[in-house]
Parts: C-alpha cells; structure tokens; sequence
C-alpha cells in the first residue's frame, strides 16, 4: 500500500510511485483532510492534457492509488493526473454544490499554476466520484473532451426510495448502517425526499427516471461518455440481499439509453462480467474500480481528443 505521511509544515510535498513524481498540494496548509489534491506527474513527458480522477465516497487519494493503476497509467500517456480531495473530505457527496464549487476551484488552481488553458481536459471517477464527474460535465463553462464513470449512482430518487425499501425490509435485523446514513444525508443535501422535495432531486441529480422533461439528460449534450457497471444481481442478493433496485446498473443504462435517443451517439455503456475485485486481497465485488480495462479506457480518451480537432 501506498503510504502517505502529511505534514502541516509546508503547502506540498513530492514523492515516487512507480518512477512517478507525486504532488500533494493543500488549499488550505491547517487542514490536510480536505481542500487537497494529488497530482501525478508525466515522466520526462511534456504535458498533453489534464485528467481528474474523483475517488468515490469515503475514499483517499491513496486508497484510489491502491485500488488501481489508472492514475499512473494516464500519466505515463502525459496526462497531468488530479486526484482532488473536496471542502467535506472523504465525505463529499459529489453532487451537491459544495463538491461541485470545490472541484471548480481545484480545476481552476491546476489550470492556472501548471498553465494548462487549451489543452485536452478529461474528467472521470469511481461511485459517487462518477457521478461527480458526469454532474461537473453538465454545469462547465468549458467541457470536458470526455467524461467516464465507474458505477456511478446517478438517480438518486432511486438510490433514496431503494435505500429507505431496504431498511423497512430489514424488519427484526439490523438495517444496513450505509443505506441509515445516505437516507439522511440525501434528505440534507437535497432539502427532503422525493415527496416533498422532487424539484431538488431534478436539478441536482445527474439523471432522473422520472423526470419526463429529461432536464439532466440534455444538458450533459454530445460530450462522449463511457459509463462501466457489473450488475451482479446474484452476488449481490447472496452477498447484500440487494435485488437490481439496490444496484447502480438500471441508473446507468437508463441515462445512456436516453443519451442516445437525444443524439448522442458517443455516449456508451460497458457491462462487464466477473471483473469486479477489490484490492489488496482481491476479494469479489462487482463495485469496485477493477472492472475497467484501463488500456482500453485511454485508448478511447485519445480518440475522444483526436474526434474534437
């Protein structure tokens, strides 16, 4: 495991992985638990581009670096990696406008000091991190080249209503403390549920089933999109005693899926199977950053720069 020892004595600090140069840089030098991101530098590689890679909740940078390669992989291709930490930590929600302000300002501080203004910019990440990405791309000024999510959750009338179904199932047991938590945390980051606060869940949520106006949807427009899902149902009733509603998958083929009828015709999703595995012990999970195969994925990002000459 990557080890990362912070220090409050200074703004920054450099380290090697896998004969890459690592940059720590703290927004804030007080506080080495948010406003930070890291960066990973191309070796001996002039810069072609700036990447965002967005860990999902309640991941570090170092916890992303473990799980997989695909930061130093996109280096090594000369893109100027960012792995951002946001204003709440590890428990930023992504979507909400505290996230979305905090990757604003961590985009515009690496463009500014690296001078990256008119290079490809990519954008991508991993659960919630996904869906952080694929919101960002709707609301920039200045898109994306190209957008990626690994699982995302992006309905989250549905990731609420799914939520809620399993803790009233839970009956005599002990309901699943995560799906406790994001019930009231949605209820505060979107101002009520979807009885009493449908128009937030709209306007923050990256994509809504039931949204007949597709607000979300058409403002993402024709920014080439790849969305990655597993949907191992069996696993995850024998594992979770989650059915399809609990997973991320009806969410991610339901926004390509109108994606497409609107247009976008780069938009594309990629169901895998038996690629899920979690690090360091490589245990089975469908979620998790494994089942992209990251050569593929920067083979698809340079032809997403190459179809925007």
């Amino acid at each position: 495991m990557l080890k990362i020892k912070l220090t409050l004595l200074s703004c920054f600090f450099l380290i090697n992985v896998f004969g890459q140069k690592i940059e720590v840089v703290f927004l804030d030098q007080s506080d080495s638990t948010r406003n930070n991101y890291t960066i990973i530098y191309p070796d001996n590689k002039p810069i072609t581009g700036l990447i965002f890679i967005i860990p999902g909740f309640g991941q570090s940078a170092e916890r992303t670096l473990e799980q997989t390669d695909l930061p130093i992989k996109t280096a090594q291709k000369g893109l100027l990696t960012i792995i951002p930490t946001f204003h709440d930590g590890v428990q930023s929600f992504g979507v909400d406008n505290l996230s979305q302000e905090s990757l604003n300002n961590i985009i515009q501080d690496v463009t500014n000091k690296h001078k990256l203004s008119g290079l490809p910019f990519y954008i991508g990440g991993f659960s919630i991190g996904g869906s952080c990405a694929i919101k960002y791309a709707q609301d920039a000024i200045v898109k994306p080249v190209a957008v990626f999510a690994v699982d995302p959750p992006l309905d989250f009338e549905r990731f609420y209503n799914s939520s809620k179904r399993d803790i009233r199932l839970s009956l005599d047991k002990e309901p699943s403390q995560e799906n406790v938590y994001m019930v009231q945390r949605i209820e505060k980051e979107f101002n009520g549920t979807p009885e009493t606060s449908i128009s937030h869940f709209y306007d923050i949520s990256p994509y809504s089933f039931s949204d007949h106006n597709q607000t979300a949807v058409k403002k993402f427009g024709n920014i080439p999109l790849r969305i990655y899902t597993e949907p191992d149902v069996d696993w995850w009733l024998k594992e979770r005693n989650f059915d399809f509603s609990n997973i991320n998958g009806p969410d991610c083929s339901a926004m390509i899926n109108e994606l497409n009828r609107l247009g976008n015709n780069r938009a594309e999703l990629i169901v895998t199977n038996n690629k899920g595995y979690r690090k360091p012990y490589n245990n089975r999970h469908p979620h998790s950053w494994s089942i992209v195969d990251n050569d593929d994925l920067l083979i698809w990002l340079v032809e997403q720069k190459e179809a925007s000459r």
